[in-house]
């Protein structure tokens, strides 16, 4: 977790240099940096794509990348519930892990397409994908959102952002400037997230 900590504050400081380089060229240089893809770019962009989940359908590549490594990422956190491994997150999802027990799926599903949604809208997927859920920090908050039984602390947003990490491997994201730039996107909404001291 502390190297995921350091990614990110390379990423973040190498971002910033880069910044501070493009920004003091003037409009008389001739060479100029091609600006960077964005996220969603990298992760495959609006080429559309036959999608695996909805046969006959197609799914802009960057969106099916974000839906692969939410949905591993899910199945990481109940599989952990599952083996009621320590300091799992089977009291954050208490509501969905009780669903699921009983055999109903649909929250996960609509957990997958929120989180999906959110993070193919924000880190620049086209026009097509938008967020329309709750704040980042009302999801996270019992008081508004009685679908999250308990507040997240730094613990539990270092071990969900691990999870990442693993799915994003597990689903061919192996291009370490790619995963600096998700972790850095992840630690940007942590002040959001973790709500508990």
């Amino acid at each position: 977790m502390k190297n995921l900590s350091k990614m990110a504050l390379t990423a973040l400081l190498l971002g910033s240099m880069t910044f501070v380089v493009s920004c003091s060229k003037s409009k008389n240089d001739e060479t100029t940096t091609p600006a960077t893809p964005s996220l969603y770019a990298r992760l495959g962009g609006t080429t559309k794509v036959s999608d695996p989940k909805n046969p006959g359908q197609m799914i802009e590549k960057g969106r099916l990348s974000y839906r692969s490594v939410v949905d591993t990422t899910i199945t990481l956190i109940v599989k952990d519930i599952v083996a009621n491994n320590p300091g799992n997150f089977s009291a954050h999802f208490a509501p969905l892990v009780s669903e699921v027990s009983a055999g109903n799926t649909t929250n996960v599903a609509v957990l997958s397409k929120n989180l999906t949604d959110f993070f193919s809208a924000n880190t620049g997927g086209s026009s097509t994908n938008t967020y329309s859920g709750k704040s980042m920090h009302d999801a996270h908050n019992p008081a508004a959102n009685p679908r999250m039984a308990i507040k997240a602390t730094n613990a539990n947003y270092d071990k969900f952002i691990g999870y990442v990490g693993t799915a994003a491997g597990k689903n061919g994201v192996t291009d370490q400037t790619i995963i600096n730039d998700v972790v850095t996107v992840l630690e940007s909404l942590r002040t959001q997230v973790v709500q508990a001291p």
